[in-house]
């Protein structure tokens, strides 16, 4: 028995439908792997890239409690300073950006908070765009609905980029930077 192939808009409809099935499948991928970032370390889009291409990649995972506490608390004042307040998002932030844009302002900070930079570092590609901010931004609520705040800025201390040579995560800048280990930094 022969099958008869599909033409015209049959064919044309199908083959919409089968690329709307992989969009999707696609799209729910960072979702389902942030339910595993619960308890497995990550890497980084950026690390992979560099591994992929034989460049060097330097990171040593530290969980949080191994950090100098004024390590952590620094981060989060220099990177984001109302962390401990939001879920993901700081609207305030992002109203002042869009602010400093359409004043036309030349000033280097955004509006991207801890959780925003986990996203893009864990599933996006580096550099600015609206597609990326647009994509970004219910990554980054769902990463912080589905990970503790304290497990969140452990994924993004160690998988942050912390030196201009590969280095990831603070263990790995520490060491580069001040000789030193991440949980031995101190203030002064």
């Amino acid at each position: 028995m022969r099958c008869a192939t599909q033409t015209g808009p049959a064919a044309g409809m199908a083959f919409f439908r089968k690329f709307l099935v992989a969009l999707l499948l696609v799209a729910l991928v960072p979702f389902v792997l942030t339910l595993a970032y619960t308890v497995i370390n990550p890497v980084s889009t950026l690390m992979l890239g560099r591994w992929v291409s034989g460049q060097r990649v330097e990171r040593v995972w530290t969980p949080i409690s191994d950090m100098a506490p004024v390590l952590v608390r620094t981060v989060i004042a220099s990177e984001d300073a109302r962390y401990c307040s939001h879920w993901g998002v700081d609207l305030e932030e992002i109203r002042a950006a869009i602010a400093r844009a359409d004043d036309e302002i030349d000033e280097a900070r955004g509006a991207s908070t801890i959780p925003m930079q986990v996203a893009k570092n864990l599933f996006l590609w580096p550099g600015r765009s609206f597609i990326r901010k647009g994509i970004e931004l219910p990554l980054a609520l769902w990463l912080d609905l589905v990970l503790s705040k304290r497990r969140l800025m452990e994924i993004y201390l160690n998988i942050a980029e912390w030196g201009p040579d590969g280095e990831f995560g603070v263990e790995a800048g520490a060491r580069r930077a001040f000789k030193t280990s991440a949980g031995d930094v101190t203030a002064a």
